[in-house]
């Protein structure tokens, strides 16, 4: 009954579609698709969250749709619940931003029709239980998405985003098409429990392993397939974005959950989790590396969307090492620690995504380095967007900090893997860890001083006015929802115990609601233990004792003087700190070797009144290196093919004739 109930969803968002085609001409159309998005997005998420707090049993159904002899099979167990909670969390709350947000929208009909079906094709994928409904969904929704970053095809920039992102989509879908074909074996078993019950040779398995890294990396954005997610994720409007980023590349962490925890069985090397763990340091690294470079709040959000999926990947590599040296406790704790930071990307960074739309629609801009002093027009933005910088920070007591303590716990239990190797490697990636936890920080700091604090850069940030109520509440409903998971850890993890119990032979954490004050206890409470709950109070309790003491001990002469300047006497606003001179430092210790960073300064001869320019140009080594010259032999080879379009009929037939040859050729001598 409930599956049913949540089969309807697509087709009731693919219906809201097609009403979004034919409504272009009503002047309501925008608030009319987002209300419906929202409230079929609101009663999906109450349905689930009541199957998967339940405790019900999974649930299958097949109809006679699809290919003729497979038909159509649908499945929602523990893992696929909570993956819906997080898209359609996501999607009722970027539809209720957008009833705002979508006001303002230039071109509404080429957004209004794909909104809806990149949802609907989102679900479609959570539910699907064998390959061909899985691919279908996956490539309905890698289309719809396409659309959306397209819908300001104008320019010029969005249609290379487009572009590059097709190309990657149709690769990371011939890679799963191509791991699916494997796990279906010659038999053609196509639906997953048929799957599920075939045994793969070592290599076949490992190779399937791969496929689905490749398949399902591309679309979320691990390096170093993440070449089109800083493109195209800006290109998108706002609260698109936020789906993109915060909901889809989910989607695509489920795939290479559901494919290698689930359908692949028990890993068969110790070294599937070494090259997981290695892929997820590298690129939390780099992520939050190219995202401190960015003067562009859109991209810098954009490259904190590949550390966030580096981070993930952490913890699942680390559950694969354990689970391959049978240490299934321990591949509880990385497996909670990933699904815990599954949840909490999808809400700090689609409340990020929002917030930069609140900032777009209030005054146009993007660039950091025309904003500032948006903290006096737009309070409550600020306020939720600092909540937003503070959790991605994984500062406590917000939800941030709670899975990245437990993946730093998870890395803690390595020692005690018997290969060498592993010993060595995780300890690294916990640094490399703690190196993007801190460089996060500092990111964050630059871009909520840098867009809210200072003096207005532009004339836009100086006329800005706060957003409207729409956008506020799915602002502060996304920062409450922050609060609450950092807060309240314990219900969470113990949420998430059935799913990783399905995924790792039956063994989860113990349960944590019968800890005392709302403390987590991962592994033992003498150990390891955190509180939000004290952690909060001590911060209320400390910042108020803070400031009864200055009101009680300070002194009530005042004293005037200039106020200080900072280093900066000039009055004009472009004087103060900019983005630029935060990134600097980091500029300069890392990019020669990962940015090659090159500065160009040009000095005016003296007594030239003009200003001297600082010219930075940064590279990505990954494109350069890796897609650059796979781009130059494509254009190459189709270069020296073209001339077969000029070719005459005579030699068309010769071709033709030439090829059967060698077709028959190939048949005798394989015989």
């Amino acid at each position: 009954m409930i599956l049913s109930l949540l089969l309807s969803l697509p087709v009731a968002l693919l219906t809201v579609s097609g009403a979004a085609v034919f409504a272009h001409r009503h002047p309501g159309r925008s608030r009319g698709i987002y209300s419906a998005t929202l409230v079929l997005s609101t009663v999906a998420l109450c349905v689930v969250l009541i199957h998967w707090l339940g405790g019900h049993t999974p649930a299958t159904l097949t109809l006679p749709i699809g290919l003729p002899w497979l038909g159509a099979h649908f499945r929602l167990d523990a893992l696929a619940a909570f993956f819906l909670v997080v898209v359609n969390l996501g999607g009722a709350v970027a539809s209720l931003f957008a009833l705002g947000y979508g006001q303002h929208e230039p071109a509404p009909e080429r957004v209004l029709p794909f909104f809806p079906a990149f949802l609907a094709g989102m679900n479609l994928v959570l539910l699907a239980d064998d390959a061909f409904i899985f691919l279908f969904a996956w490539e309905f929704m890698s289309l719809s998405s396409w659309a959306l970053v397209l819908a300001h095809h104008r320019e010029v920039a969005n249609v290379r985003a487009g572009y590059l992102y097709l190309v990657m989509a149709c690769f990371g879908t011939l890679a799963l098409l191509l791991s699916f074909g494997l796990l279906a074996g010659p038999q053609g078993g196509y639906d997953f429990a048929t799957m599920r019950a075939a045994q793969l040779t070592p290599g076949l398995a490992a190779l399937t392993l791969v496929l689905a890294l490749l398949g399902a990396g591309s679309k979320a954005g691990l390096v170093p397939l993440h070449v089109w997610l800083p493109l195209a994720h800006p290109a998108a409007p706002s609260h698109v974005s936020a789906l993109m980023s915060g909901v889809m590349t989910k989607v695509a962490v489920y795939g290479f959950i559901r494919i290698v925890f689930d359908l692949l069985g028990e890993p068969m090397a110790w070294w599937w989790g070494g090259l997981v763990l290695s892929l997820g340091g590298v690129s939390a690294v780099l992520g939050v590396l190219y995202a401190l470079m960015q003067h562009d709040l859109k991209r810098l959000l954009a490259y904190h969307t590949v550390e966030n999926i580096g981070i993930i990947f952490i913890g699942l590599g680390l559950a694969l090492a354990f689970q391959a040296n049978q240490m299934y406790a321990s591949a509880a704790l990385a497996l909670t620690a990933a699904l815990f930071h599954v949840l909490n990307h999808s809400l700090f960074k689609s409340l990020l995504f929002l917030g930069t739309g609140a900032v777009l629609t209030a005054t146009g801009e993007r660039d950091m380095e025309r904003l500032g002093g948006l903290i006096h027009p737009m309070p409550w933005t600020a306020l939720a967007f600092l909540i937003g910088a503070a959790a991605i920070s994984a500062l406590p007591p917000l939800n941030g900090f709670v899975s990245e303590w437990l993946t730093f716990q998870a890395i803690l239990l390595t020692p005690e893997l018997p290969q060498w190797m592993l010993k060595f490697l995780a300890p690294a990636v916990g640094a490399l860890l703690a190196l993007s936890a801190a460089l996060a920080a500092a990111c964050f700091v630059k871009a909520f001083g840098i867009t809210f604090l200072g003096r207005p850069r532009s004339p836009a940030a100086a006329q800005a006015r706060e957003t409207d109520r729409y956008s506020l509440a799915a602002l502060f409903i996304l920062a409450a929802l922050c609060l609450l998971a950092g807060i309240l850890p314990g219900l969470v993890v113990d949420g998430l115990a059935p799913i990783v119990g399905l995924l790792n032979g039956g063994a989860h954490l113990t349960a944590q609601h019968g800890q005392p004050w709302l403390t987590l206890a991962p592994v033992a409470e003498v150990k390891s233990s955190y509180n939000g709950l004290l952690v909060l109070l001590f911060m209320a309790l400390s910042g108020s004792l803070a400031v009864l003491l200055i009101h009680r001990l300070a002194s009530d002469v005042a004293r005037r003087g200039p106020a200080w300047d900072c280093g900066f006497p000039e009055s004009s606003p472009m004087t103060q700190y900019t983005a630029g001179s935060f990134a600097q430092p980091i500029r300069r210790v890392f990019g020669s070797v990962v940015f090659q960073a090159r500065e160009q300064v040009t000095m005016p001869p003296p007594g030239d009144a003009r200003a001297a320019r600082l010219e930075v140009q940064l590279q990505d080594p990954i494109w350069d290196l890796g897609y650059a010259p796979i781009t130059a032999a494509v254009i190459a080879v189709s270069t020296r093919f073209n001339v077969l379009q000029y070719l005459t009929i005579r030699r068309y037939l010769s071709l033709v004739f030439g090829a059967l040859v060698l077709l028959l050729l190939g048949m005798v001598l394989w015989r």
